[in-house]
């Protein structure tokens, strides 16, 4: 298949870029980006010196469109949906890695991101990409919607439980922490070397767009409205998350109860790994891969539970999924091109 990736030289973009000229069975035709229009690919980033070459070219989807099967949207929110549309679905599959299509509510887009929706006819065509989940769904699609970062670690994390309805929907507070590579590559105050080092702070505190996005996805799997709290954390290294959860349980369960209800969803899913009791992960063991590790422990003191996932933000997070998704898309092992050993250091 022949693929074409839009918005190639911010983060996600270059993972998707190092994972598709590595995939036996995808063909990399163009990259673009706004930015680098004209500029050789490795001299945006060097680690491509001898590996791809190619000039990054304008963004004219309409044309482009002609000359691949797929292509991926690794552009910011607002821009994706202005330029998916019909005519173009009918030529190639669109995977987006931007918000806009994951929200089936344009009202709560306008809300959590502060415009009116550009394209609300293909809200209810769009599938949302998380693998795990929603595999049958995504199978012979056009658009798929690839998750956010923060609601992958945390979806995966609860899944299980709401489905089962072992937790109360309305007591779920996640506390989670990001690489500054989630705030993407373009320069900020907020991300310079100096104000991120050696500190650590909550930011979008109560507003964080991704609230809506984990919620809606929270309530599709209890069959009941989710209401969480979910505050956001900035920690001085590269790239990784870890997320925290708390819930209240709506009975005393045990250890090998929840155990054996994380392995009915989770024990075939090859890039979700379920640790072995007291054992809990860390980011370092997710880097550079698409897997997620989850485990939880039991607080018999207050009856809550406690669960923490930790996945790679620009891999599971981003780029891994979406190749993930595109796997599936063409009925191909959803490990083709993804079964990169995590870097631990």
């Amino acid at each position: 298949m022949k693929v074409g990736i839009v918005g190639a030289t911010g983060y996600a973009g270059q993972e998707l870029v190092r994972l598709i000229i590595q995939h036996p069975q995808a063909e990399l035709a163009w990259v673009t980006s706004n930015t680098y229009k004209g500029e050789r690919f490795d001299k945006c980033y060097g680690s491509f010196k001898n590996i791809y070459e190619e000039n990054c070219i304008e963004q004219k989807i309409d044309e482009l469109s002609n000359d691949v099967d797929v292509i991926f949207l690794a552009t910011p929110h607002g821009l994706s949906s202005s330029l998916v549309n019909d005519v173009l679905l009918k030529k190639v599959i669109i995977i987006d890695l931007s918000a806009d299509f994951r929200l089936k509510d344009a009202l709560d887009y306008k809300e959590w991101y502060g415009e009116n929706h550009p394209n609300t006819s293909l809200l209810k065509e769009a599938v949302y990409g998380l693998c795990e989940i929603n595999r049958d769904q995504i199978k012979g699609k056009r658009l798929i919607a690839n998750p956010g970062c923060y609601p992958t670690a945390s979806t995966l994390g609860l899944y299980p439980l709401l489905k089962e309805k072992l937790i109360d929907t309305k007591s779920i507070i996640i506390d989670a922490k990001s690489g500054v590579s989630g705030a993407g590559r373009s320069p900020k105050l907020a991300t310079h070397f100096d104000e991120v080092n050696e500190s650590t702070k909550a930011y979008s505190v109560g507003v964080h767009r991704h609230t809506a996005e984990i919620e809606e996805q929270l309530g599709y799997a209890s069959n009941d409205k989710a209401f969480i709290n979910f505050t956001p954390h900035l920690i001085p290294m590269h790239r990784g998350i870890l997320a925290t959860a708390y819930a209240n349980l709506n009975d005393n369960y045990d250890y090998d109860t929840i155990k054996g209800i994380y392995n009915k969803y989770y024990a075939n899913e090859k890039f979700v790994r379920l640790l072995d009791e007291n054992v809990y992960p860390e980011t370092r063991w997710v880097k550079g891969s698409n897997y997620c590790d989850i485990n939880f422990k039991i607080d018999k003191r207050t009856n809550r539970i406690i669960i923490v996932s930790a996945i790679d933000n620009l891999i599971k997070g981003a780029a891994g999924q979406a190749v993930q998704n595109m796997n599936i898309l063409y009925n191909l092992d959803e490990d083709t091109g993804l079964n990169q050993v995590p870097v631990f250091m």
